[in-house]
């Protein structure tokens, strides 16, 4: 029998990890936290709940890069884009997934694993020996942060992340409201439909402006330094950079013809997201906020379709720490200063459920392989997981290191690739193409045969 991996933390890194290190032979204790010491965006003891949106973004593997990550986690028999894919809501060419039944599913998955136990439980200081992965996410506990911070001898980066509101639909005027996937995208009706739609006139969005920008908001405490990741402002942030930011944002009303006014121009128009599989839940798209409770009710009630609006679940703020990685990582994620630990997902300086769930598959295989003794080949950089990896861990400027989505910006140049293509859509292919084909022959060249996993 191999030694334990234990893994802090059970969201979208940790469970990923958890299920690699497992199916590669190794024993797995994931600690969690939950239920027993709650935070205050999760609602149950659930492995990888979801606790922002409930989507995770295109799924076109070809054009982007994170559908091209969901390419690789599949390939690598990925337990998060398995589940994902049991749970998929129509979204057009997103992949967004019925939250609930997800976590519920990852959860059921792991438990039943034979190599895998779950124990319930804070813990508050860093391993002295062992082999641990710390995947503790955007809320790790003011402990085990201050542990970090220790060790580290610097004080965790840190920003603010925020949440958008859930609407209930029954709630929904939808006499004012309708159904369409913007520019009509998706191979199925319901794909075409997925998405609901509010529109403004430009009055209508001009007192909108006017209201969110005299909203009250969540002040910070002194001392606190309001940093955000462009990928999440709350709105009234980009309201704050110009009268038309949200316009050209997610109220954009492009690729939209409303049917109870199919001549009227709408001056911007608010996205809704199906958030469950019942269709009864809706979340507004890109409508993360920083507004004190009251406030948002009033503010989203004025949106045209949503003034008798319920809500299931209103937005909020909280701070997100993480690690500056290019300083104190390793290539194999593992902490300089005790390389018996790694990290994976969001501590990392990642963004996102894919990226973090991402980062966890790897930190599992990576600490499987260490403990049954096999040195893996380095990842190759072409593929979207070792470009992601590369910044990280060395490829960023450590002085201004942020958060970072998977993007094509992260991939070496594919000049000279296939006869030179420039075009970006020809570009896009070609780091695909290359991406998968690295990553096949890598998957190829670490699979352990079955025989040594037992």
């Amino acid at each position: 029998m191999t030694e334990v991996l234990h893994i802090i933390g059970g969201g979208m890194a940790g469970s990923e990890a958890a299920w690699q290190a497992a199916n590669m032979g190794v024993r797995v204790v994931i600690h969690e936290m939950r239920p027993k010491v709650a935070t205050f965006a999760h609602r149950t003891g659930d492995l990888a709940e979801m606790v922002c949106s409930n989507s995770f973004r295109s799924d076109d593997d070809e054009q982007n890069a994170v559908g091209l990550l969901h390419w690789e986690m599949r390939a690598a028999g990925g337990l998060i884009m398995r589940t994902a894919d049991q749970h998929r809501l129509p979204a057009g060419g997103a992949l967004a997934v019925d939250r609930d039944p997800f976590a519920a599913t990852v959860t059921a998955a792991l438990k039943s694993h034979p190599l895998v136990s779950v124990e319930e439980g804070e813990i508050t200081a860093l391993p002295d020996d062992g082999h641990w992965i710390i995947a503790t996410g955007p809320l790790t506990s003011e402990g085990l942060g201050q542990a970090i911070a220790e060790e580290t001898g610097a004080e965790a980066l840190a920003f603010f992340d925020a949440i958008a509101p859930i609407v209930y639909h029954e709630s929904i005027d939808m006499t004012r409201a309708w159904m369409q996937s913007r520019y009509d995208k998706g191979e199925t009706e319901e794909e075409r439909t997925a998405y609901l739609n509010c529109p403004m006139n430009r009055d209508q969005y001009e007192a909108f402006i006017d209201a969110l920008l005299a909203a009250d908001k969540t002040e910070f405490h002194e001392g606190e330094t309001a940093g955000y990741f462009d990928g999440c402002l709350p709105i009234e942030v980009m309201a704050e950079r110009g009268r038309d930011t949200l316009r050209f944002g997610p109220m954009k009303p492009v690729g939209l013809t409303n049917p109870h006014a199919p001549d009227d121009k709408p001056y911007a128009v608010v996205q809704l997201r199906r958030d469950n599989a019942l269709g009864t839940l809706y979340n507004i798209v890109g409508f993360q906020t920083k507004m004190k409770y009251g406030a948002q009710t009033s503010v989203f009630k004025m949106i045209p379709g949503l003034e008798n609006a319920q809500f299931a679940r209103l937005g909020g703020i909280h701070r997100n720490t993480f690690l500056n990685s290019p300083t104190l990582l390793d290539h194999q994620m593992r902490l300089k200063s005790r390389p018996h630990v790694r990290f994976a997902g969001q501590i990392t300086g990642v963004e996102g459920y894919v990226e973090s769930a991402a980062m966890g598959l790897l930190a599992g295989r990576l600490a499987a392989a260490e403990i049954l003794g096999h040195a893996l080949p380095d990842l190759p950089q072409d593929t979207a997981m070792g470009a992601l990896i590369h910044h990280i861990t060395g490829g960023a400027e450590a002085k201004t290191f942020q958060p970072m989505n998977v993007n094509f910006g992260l991939f070496r140049p594919v000049d000279g690739l296939k006869g030179g293509r420039r075009g970006r859509k020809d570009r896009y292919k070609a780091y695909t193409d290359r991406a998968k084909a690295a990553w096949t022959a890598w998957l190829a060249e670490t699979a352990l045969d079955e025989t040594e996993t037992v």
